[in-house]
């Protein structure tokens, strides 16, 4: 498998996953919390497929779809009230 800096692509996955939910975590918006942790989510997933690891890609994508539902589902909701 190809590496860079001696690590591999899944590892880096993996960095950038976690690098996007800590970051999602320094947002002031929560708007602005549910994309940015969707991004790194979204990475888990990939990484989770990578790593053939059911429990990492269920539960990002369970984490995905909360945030959608909040993004865009309630929002709805909210401005139709």
């Amino acid at each position: 498998m190809t590496e860079i800096f001696g690590i591999s692509i899944t590892e880096w996955i993996g960095y950038l996953a976690s690098f996007f939910v800590l970051l999602s975590f320094l947002m002031r918006n929560i708007v602005t919390l549910r994309y940015v942790n969707s991004i790194g989510c979204l990475f888990f997933v990939a990484y989770g497929i990578l790593l053939d690891s059911w429990p990492v890609i269920i539960t990002n994508v369970a984490i995905v779809c909360v945030n959608i539902y909040y993004l865009f589902i309630n929002k709805k909701q909210v401005q139709e009230a």
